[in-house]
C-alpha cells in the first residue's frame, strides 16, 4: 500500500530534476562563455537543413515497435525450445531488443550524417 504513494512524487521528482540540471547548466556555461568574452551569436542557431521533428519521431517509434516486435519473436522461440521461465525471458528479450534496434539505428543514423558532411564539404 506505501509502496504505490511513494511511486508518483519519486517519478516527479525526477523529471524536475532532469529538467532543472539541463536548464541550470545551460545557463552556467553560457554566462562562463559570456564572462570570458565569447561571441554572443553562437546562442542564436539558425535553421539547419534537418528533418522534421514529426518525421523523425515516426521513425524511431517505428523502430521501436520492430524491436518490441523481435523481442516477443525472441521469446516466444526462447520459451518453445528451452526451458526459461516465460515471466522473466518476455521483459527481458523486449527491452533487449528494442534497445539493440534504437542503438544500431542510431549508429546508422551518424555514419550518414558523416558521410553527408562529407560529400558536402
Amino acid at each position: 500500500m506505501g509502496s504505490e504513494v511513494i511511486i508518483m512524487p519519486i517519478i516527479i521528482g525526477s523529471i524536475f530534476g532532469i529538467f532543472y540540471l539541463y536548464f541550470s547548466t545551460r545557463n552556467k556555461e553560457r554566462l562562463a562563455l559570456i564572462e570570458k568574452g565569447a561571441d554572443a551569436s553562437i546562442f542564436v542557431k539558425g535553421r539547419e537543413h534537418t528533418a522534421p521533428i514529426w518525421k523523425v519521431l515516426i521513425l524511431n517509434i517505428a523502430l521501436l515497435l520492430m524491436g518490441i516486435g523481435v523481442g516477443i519473436f525472441i521469446a516466444m522461440l526462447l520459451e518453445t525450445y528451452t526451458t526459461i521461465n516465460a515471466d522473466s525471458i518476455y521483459p527481458a528479450c523486449i527491452f533487449l531488443m528494442s534497445r539493440t534496434r534504437l542503438i544500431c539505428w542510431l549508429h546508422h543514423d551518424k555514419t550518414i550524417r558523416q558521410i553527408i558532411t562529407y560529400a558536402l564539404s
